[in-house]
């Protein structure tokens, strides 16, 4: 499964890798201007296998599923944005690496650029292990992994 640990993927959790976002980090969503706006060097569509979507209060949730996709984008940091950004990005997730009430965790992940095809490295937030859970066994998938066409 593409979306498994890759031996490539980096020891440290600031190592720089582009963002995929599939919620509302993306354009035209609430969040986008206000955490990424002059912070990016470039954002392109993109999709994460291996994945599915869920709806949360007012944001989604990516879940680790064998032959499901989401839909997103693919979000480089300007370099002299990127410390500033992760560290913004983490806190809206409320993600601190090894806390257990984690919602989200952040991870490497292996993203499809839907422009060329091309694999690249990303970091993604997925739910956290007992919020993945809890949606697999209750939650409510969004057809077709597509935050931005639900409506």
């Amino acid at each position: 499964m593409i979306t498994e640990k890759n031996e490539n993927d980096p020891e440290e959790p600031g190592t720089p890798l582009p963002f995929f976002v599939y919620g509302t980090l993306r354009p035209g969503e609430p969040n986008h201007d206000l955490f990424l706006r002059g912070r990016t060097a470039s954002e392109e569509p993109a999709r994460l296998p291996g994945a599915a979507l869920y709806d949360g209060p007012g944001y989604p949730y990516a879940v680790e599923r064998p032959g499901g996709e989401i839909r997103g984008e693919l979000v480089t940091a300007r370099p002299e944005s990127y410390a500033e950004l992760l560290a913004a990005l983490d806190r809206l997730e409320e993600y601190t690496p090894g806390n257990p009430r984690n919602l989200y965790e952040r991870a490497a992940r292996n993203v499809i650029r839907t422009t060329d095809g091309t694999t690249t490295l990303a970091w993604v937030y997925l739910a956290a292990p007992p919020v993945a859970a809890r949606l697999r066994a209750e939650g409510k998938p969004i057809e077709g992994g597509d935050w931005v066409s639900r409506r």
